[in-house]
């Protein structure tokens, strides 16, 4: 069900700032205020959707560190006192050699039926001759790599039979069966089955356990695999490695102490023997600061103490591979080396290219250069080789070898891109910290309209990567000033707004709401911030996740909220938009060239335009910009008078549990854009416009009710009694007090607490699931503090204890706290209503 995409040019950097003389300032290793809230997975390395590191252990050093759609982002760290070596970052890659090989290396041929077959089809002994043989990989051609035989279509199923030699394999050998499969699997081996799931990915890996390794026989055998196809894209791949022997790895882990997230920041602390490494990851994602907002570069600081009273020799080492700028493991990869302005640089990425070629949803960029970068020093060195080989130097000596020649990768085992800073003596009373960084450069960042533009730090071309790098590690000060100041704001205000929690689920969420859009201009000069529908459909620049999304940037710097909305305007304005209702997408990312989705949403996009044109000029004081789209903004308001008050077979964003016509939470968008247009008129000093519409959204409200109305509640959908949903589009009839359900918000709000589960007040009646991004705009309807924590608290406890390790899930089971789907998604930037509401009613 996915769609691959090898796209965006990435580059991905580390550069080392420290000396002997001039240390981090101690207060940049204590976050501004204490959050006991464990998450599920926590922000390492977060700029836009391509460039998003992620930590889903209990602890950094338990795993490898990945993207939020689980692919594989390569990261480690290892500190080295007194000669011992403590890993307290990532985990060192799996290396494997070829005993049966996937496409990559072979394009292997097996016996394959599309129709169920009888018996016993995965016995080795199984009668094939039936069957034709085809070449793979089998799936979709054009989403997929290296797809021979084209596979697909919707409940669609293949059978494979592959009859493999295998004499290269010992007892001692670490086996490891890796596959590639969309969408539901299940993979056998002579005959029993090692592995099967559902999902979909690429290169995934099942160590064999001691029983299925005697599964093998010398000689002959046979993998079977099945493969269920629900919807869009299908695929299937697999081979069979062993683990390289006599390699090198940090096998001591360190010790973590803590781990606290801020807005910005992620603060770990850790026992390595003797000492303690204080360690903070920093993406300067700063709203007021468009400039640092969109740098595509992240601080790694680091402090290290004694806890005895001794001295303690310390050197510090990090490291990532050309992985991080691929799309699946065995493509072919360049690095080198070279020297600009005192730093010095490794560099590596793919051979091969394409820039926003392609598109999908759960997808990484296969293009772009990793840089691993450090400022000029006795102390500091750079160093490009033999992934194995520069963990012994490091090991045995401290220190790795400087520079390196130019190294090609034709397969899975990437070179090492390393920094290393000998830190010397430490002591309780004088410790020693300096700090890194990581970057990556898309190059171009999206195609809007057929032309590709570069993101918004560029400036079109003026400013290069390394003049960024060279900024932030000559401004590293100023810059992480401006992030604790980012990280107070965002955390004051919850606490202010509901409470302490409150703030900590902010504090949380921050940068995963930042790093789910790109920011670019285009060549108008207007203002682009474009989301990526994470974990959805892979849509861009979707207006219900604009919608949803939109109470962070409306409470701080609505401009952003303006640069999602700007291209839906002008797409109707430009003639290639023709309906009178506005669009729901621009494409699928990073290719913005228009509308992909199938089913068009009237009366939610056009509503969702509507309230939050109202909504960006009450947070400025005017209504400047719905004056530029008043057109637009009339003939959308339009289609909501007609079709409005009762949605016919209209789709709705809250259809999980099925579509249901006439639903009365739409019906109250409907209202309240009606009434946003009254706002807006009476703001640009339209009266009469303003008392026509203003008495149209009166007269819907009052309608509403008679048809909505069921006791002690109001229905879901009109033509359903016993019923009931969250109608959290009546929090705009609160913040702006318009008065058109002031007796209904207090009567729902009293029945939904009769509603709730251990994690949450379910979306609706139908199922215990829920969307708590509407969970907090509910909660923002309450009248008081208390009330409002008591929705907001069990979504604390949600994030806190969810066994789902993602970036939080929007959509989420209320009894077991598990996720549905969705993960990193923007619209959790509704957590911020009540902050909006509190700072719309000062």
């Amino acid at each position: 069900m996915r769609k691959i995409i090898y796209t965006l040019c990435a580059v991905v950097a580390l550069v080392g700032a420290a000396t002997a003389t001039a240390s981090v300032n101690n207060e940049y290793f204590t976050p501004v205020a204490n959050s006991q809230l464990r998450l599920p997975s926590v922000p390492l390395l977060t700029s836009d959707p391509f460039f998003s590191v992620w930590d889903n252990e209990d602890h950094l050093m338990d795993g490898a560190t990945v993207h939020w759609c689980d692919e594989e982002r390569p990261l480690l760290g290892a500190l080295r006192v007194d000669g011992k070596v403590y890993r307290f970052l990532g985990h060192d890659k799996l290396t494997l050699e070829t005993v049966v090989p996937m496409t990559d290396e072979l394009i292997w041929e097996a016996a394959v039926t599309s129709h169920r077959p009888s018996g016993n089809w995965t016995d080795p002994d199984y009668d094939d001759s039936a069957w034709k043989i085809k070449k793979a990989a089998f799936g979709s051609q054009g989403e997929y790599p290296r797809v021979n035989t084209s596979w697909g279509g919707n409940n669609t199923d293949i059978y494979v039979r592959r009859t493999v030699e295998i004499n290269n394999i010992t007892d001692a050998d670490n086996l490891y069966f890796v596959y590639s499969h969309d969408d539901d699997f299940d993979i056998y081996l002579n005959g029993e089955k090692l592995v099967g799931g559902g999902g979909w990915g690429l290169d995934f890996h099942h160590q064999l356990t001691a029983q299925q390794k005697k599964l093998i026989r010398k000689g002959k055998n046979v993998i079977a695999a099945h493969v269920h196809n629900g919807s869009g894209g299908a695929y299937l791949d697999m081979g069979l490695y062993k683990e390289k022997s006599g390699i090198v790895r940090f096998d001591v882990p360190a010790v973590q102490k803590s781990c606290n997230v801020m807005a910005t920041s992620s603060y770990y602390t850790f026992a390595c023997g003797p000492v303690e490494l204080d360690l903070v990851f920093t993406a300067p994602q700063l709203y007021n600061n468009l400039d640092l907002l969109s740098t595509p570069i992240n601080y790694i600081s680091y402090r290290v103490r004694s806890t005895d009273k001794k001295k303690h020799d310390v050197q510090i080492y990090f490291e990532t591979t050309p992985e991080m700028a691929v799309r699946e493991e065995s493509q072919a990869t360049v690095a080198n080396t070279f020297a600009r302005n005192g730093i010095n640089y490794a560099k590596g990425g793919t051979i091969d290219q394409p820039i926003c070629d392609r598109t999908g949803d759960q997808v990484c960029a296969d293009w772009g250069y990793m840089y691993v970068a450090g400022i000029n020093g006795a102390n500091r060195t750079v160093g490009l080789g033999d992934y194995y080989a520069m963990k012994h130097s490091f090991i045995s000596t401290g220190t790795i070898p400087a520079g390196g020649n130019e190294i090609r990768t034709y397969g899975r085992n990437h070179p090492a891109m390393s920094f290393c800073e000998n830190l010397g003596t430490v002591t309780k009373a004088a410790p020693a910290s300096g700090f890194m960084m990581m970057g990556y450069d898309d190059v171009y960042s999206i195609k809007y309209m057929y032309r590709l533009y570069k993101g918004y730090w560029a400036h079109d071309g003026k400013v290069s990567i390394t003049d960024a790098f060279e900024k932030y590690a000559y401004q590293y000060d100023e810059i992480m000033k401006a992030s604790r100041d980012v990280d107070a704001t965002i955390f004051n205000d919850g606490v202010k707004a509901g409470g302490n929690k409150y703030a900590q689920l902010l504090a949380a969420s921050y940068r995963q709401v930042m790093s789910a859009h790109k920011l670019f201009e285009d060549c108008d000069g207007n203002l682009m911030w474009f989301s990526k529908e994470n974990n959805s459909n892979g849509c861009i620049n979707t207006v219900d996740l604009t919608y949803p999304s939109a109470p962070l940037f409306l409470a701080y710097n609505p401009d952003l909220e303006k640069a999602m909305m700007t291209s839906i305007f002008e797409y109707a304005r430009s003639g290639r938009w023709t309906k009178p209702f506005a669009a729901h997408d621009l494409g699928t990312y990073p290719i913005a060239n228009g509308q992909v989705y199938n089913g068009d949403m009237p009366i939610e996009e056009s509503g969702n335009m509507v309230i939050l044109a109202a909504a960006i000029a009450k947070a400025e004081g005017n209504a400047d910009y719905a004056a530029k789209y008043w057109d637009i903004l009339t003939t959308w308001t339009n289609y909501l008078v007609e079709n409005g008050l009762d949605p016919t077979n209209q789709l709705c964003t809250d259809d999980f549990a099925g579509h249901w016509a006439h639903n009365a939470n739409l019906s109250i968008k409907a209202i309240m854009g009606v009434q946003a247009y009254a706002e807006l008129a009476e703001m640009l000093g339209k009266n009469d416009v303003a008392a026509t519409y203003g008495a149209k959204a009166r007269e819907m409200a009052a309608k509403w009710k008679e048809m909505a109305a069921d006791g002690d509640h109001y229905r879901l959908a009109f033509d359903h009694s016993n019923t009931w949903s969250q109608k959290y589009n009546m929090v705009w009839d609160v913040m702006w007090n318009t008065g058109l359900f002031n007796d209904v918000t207090a009567k729902e709000i009293s029945y939904y607490l009769t509603k709730q589960n251990t994690y949450g007040l379910p979306l609706d009646c139908r199922r215990e699931y829920t969307k708590n991004d509407w969970i907090m705009w509910t909660a923002a309807m309450a009248a008081d503090v208390k009330t409002f924590q008591a929705f907001a608290d069990p979504v604390y406890k949600y994030v806190n204890e969810t066994t789902s390790r993602v970036p939080i899930s929007d959509w989420h089971h209320t009894d077991s706290g598990q996720w549905v789907s969705f993960r990193a998604r923007s619209v959790i930037g509704g957590y911020w209503m009540q902050v909006l509401k509190d700072k719309s009613t000062k």
